[in-house]
């Protein structure tokens, strides 16, 4: 099988640039801000966005990740990683505005999960959602607010989103063959 890249660094760090200014904008300032990644890959961009935030904004935003293993409705059907530890800011989520931070946004179910994690932690004021790359098939009514790629695909291609912290490169790319890993939201 064989990748096509789709996304190389510097379209990485345009993207997150650019989903950093609508999170800005859109907030009108970063008060009241908390960034939660996604594990994995979705904690490391949710970092990468806030450094940019904070930088554009000159305030501080807390970041954190939100493990949402257990509140998958497809635990039986798909294999799973192992859960990893969800870190909450000390502020905590009430009253905050939260933008969830997701490398690939797909089925929409590890986001409804997301909703579900969130629910059990606090209340925010309101929930937003960041995800570098959409690839479209959504099975529930869940629509990013940012994004950094539109990439319409077929269910049988899987997306790659490598980073450099976890992978030791940078890029986006797209196969051809179904995969069972589940790691698509």
């Amino acid at each position: 099988m064989s990748a096509r890249v789709v996304l190389q660094h510097a379209d990485i760090s345009r993207a997150l640039t650019r989903i950093a200014h609508e999170i800005l904008e859109s907030n009108r300032g970063a008060e009241d801000l908390v960034i939660l990644g996604i594990p994995t890959r979705g904690v490391i961009l949710g970092r990468r966005i806030a450094g940019l935030v904070s930088d554009f904004s000159g305030t501080d935003v807390p970041t954190g990740s939100l493990d949402v293993t257990m509140y998958r409705d497809d635990l039986s059907r798909n294999p799973t990683r192992a859960p990893a530890p969800t870190s909450i800011p000390p502020r905590g989520i009430d009253g905050a505005t939260v933008v969830l931070v997701d490398d690939v946004l797909y089925s929409g179910r590890t986001i409804r999960a997301a909703l579900d994690a969130l629910g059990d932690i606090g209340r925010p004021r309101a929930v937003r959602l960041a995800a570098l790359v959409d690839r479209g098939h959504r099975e529930l009514p869940i629509r990013p607010d940012f994004v950094g790629k539109n990439l319409p695909s077929s269910p049988s291609e899987r997306i790659y989103v490598r980073l450099e912290d976890v992978d030791g490169e940078e890029s986006v790319s797209i196969e051809q063959g179904r995969s069972t890993d589940g790691g698509e939201s």
